[in-house]
């Protein structure tokens, strides 16, 4: 279980109030990947989860459907050890660079989690994705 940081750092504290979170103290975060470029994954932080971050040097988010901190990788053990932190132009979007552990992000086992791409053709969602690591 992850302790939530109450006191932040005071080095930390710019961070967080450069933030722009919404009215449920969350902040969307994009996970993309070092080296490949690959678009991973979209989460939500809030205030504990980016501290959590910061701490451990892991990417933490915070689940909506389960309302609690969420240490990417605590059950499957792909973590995403996190390279660099960035903060978009409005404040409001967060982008985590991350070496993702054994290239899986996505929870169904696929490198990213944007592995089905539109075909106006034929009006349907396709599986673009790459042969599973599992």
């Amino acid at each position: 279980m992850i302790n939530k940081q109450s006191n932040p750092k005071p080095q930390d504290k710019a961070l967080l109030e450069a933030v722009a979170w919404n009215e449920q103290g969350l902040v969307p975060v994009i996970a993309q990947e070092v080296g490949s470029g690959d678009v991973l994954m979209m989460a939500w932080m809030n205030r504990d989860a980016l501290l959590e971050t910061l701490r451990l040097g892991e990417a933490v988010y915070w689940t909506r459907s389960r309302q609690k901190l969420w240490h990417k990788g605590e059950e499957s053990g792909h973590t995403q050890k996190v390279k660099e932190i960035r903060l978009d132009c409005d404040g409001d979007t967060i982008l985590l660079l991350v070496e993702q552990k054994d290239g899986i992000a996505c929870h169904t086992g696929e490198h990213s989690c944007f592995f089905q791409q539109w075909d106006s053709t034929s009006a349907t969602w396709v599986d673009e994705s790459k042969p599973k690591k599992i």
